[in-house]
């Protein structure tokens, strides 16, 4: 079963959970969408324009709900759930028609920082790996044992991953270390 939500130990799902989310249960489902929705936002917010993004979660997670009997191995859970996300947000892209976005002056909405929209801008210009582990730390605040439970990684490569991300984000943003 699942962990307690934003707990430090890796929440993972189980075959019980499995069979249960395939025989309808929806509170297993609801667990689960509560403990990995963090890691599919942040992927899909690494490929897709922002405000699409809540949007494709919900798909995400429909596509989870009726594929789950698809799922051979419970402990792949995250790496499959991934995936799932990465293929809808490349689908949306290949549909997507253009669009303007609205100017800020406007009233309404949640207002973005220009510079949140620099650096949103700048991670999604980096390597995957990289980027869906910063956005996984710094977007939805998870820890490196979070994402590597949710991921498949292991610690080290989430740690390396995160370093390496941090500096090529500092690099391609001009900041230094110091600053």
């Amino acid at each position: 079963m699942l962990n307690a939500p934003g707990t430090a130990a890796a929440e993972v799902i189980d075959a019980v959970d499995v069979r249960a989310i395939a025989a309808g249960d929806q509170d297993a489902f609801a667990r689960v969408y509560t403990a990995y929705g963090r890691m599919v936002r942040a992927i899909l917010l690494g490929r897709v324009p922002r405000h699409d993004v809540d949007d494709l979660v919900q798909d995400v997670f429909v596509a989870a709900y009726s594929r789950i009997r698809e799922l051979r191995d419970p402990a792949a859970f995250g790496g499959w759930l991934g995936v799932i996300a990465r293929n809808r947000a490349t689908d949306h892209l290949r549909r997507m028609r253009p669009h303007e976005e609205l100017p800020e002056e406007l009233p309404g909405g949640d207002g973005i920082a220009a510079e949140t929209l620099v650096v949103l801008d700048a991670i999604r210009r980096l390597p995957e790996a990289y980027r869906e582990t910063l956005l996984m730390r710094l977007v939805e605040g998870m820890s490196g044992a979070e994402i590597a439970g949710q991921t498949g990684l292991s610690a080290g490569s989430v740690r390396v991953n995160l370093h390496r991300g941090m500096k090529m984000l500092r690099e391609k943003l001009g900041w230094h270390a110091d600053e």
